[in-house]
């Protein structure tokens, strides 16, 4: 049996019918098709499907549906205004904090998270931001510099 849920992603709102076990995960990448939020363990241990919940990083895999009712959700396809890329977004380009592009979208979320919290991060804060993020192409020295480059860029502006 299905029930409704209406809430608001990346500030559009929608009323969806989903099943009591759905995961928010599931939720925005089969109804919505919201595809940027990826599925990897679906256990929460990596990081890939982190989106933001009002906003706070969450785990999508770890969030169901039902419990995301009136919440606010933004996934990396909502981070771009227009044509403009977000400002972490734009840095992970500029810096290289890409390989393969999996894990890419779960780290500019707690990036993005991270910023939201703390503007002015040292690179200790970063690191410990994305802990909860896995890659297994690169030694994060890049995705860190990329944050850190964000946050320089967004209290220039």
């Amino acid at each position: 049996m299905k029930h409704p849920v209406s809430l608001t992603i990346n500030g559009e709102p929608y009323t969806l019918l989903v099943e009591p076990y759905c995961s928010l995960l599931d939720m925005l990448r089969d109804q919505l098709q919201l595809t940027g939020t990826k599925k990897g363990c679906d256990e929460g241990d990596c990081g890939a499907c982190t989106v933001l919940m009002h906003g706070k990083t969450v785990t999508a895999c770890m969030v169901l549906a039902l419990d995301a009712q009136d919440q606010d959700i933004t996934t990396v396809e909502g981070l771009r205004q227009g044509n403009t890329l977000h400002p972490v977004q734009a840095a992970f380009v500029q810096y290289g904090g890409v390989q393969c592009g999996f894990c890419t979208p779960g780290l500019i979320m707690s990036g993005v998270g991270l910023l939201l919290e703390n503007p002015q991060p040292t690179e200790e804060e970063v690191r410990f931001a994305i802990g909860g993020n896995l890659c297994r192409c690169t030694g994060y020295s890049k995705v860190v510099q990329a944050i850190l480059k964000a946050a320089e860029t967004m209290q220039a502006s």
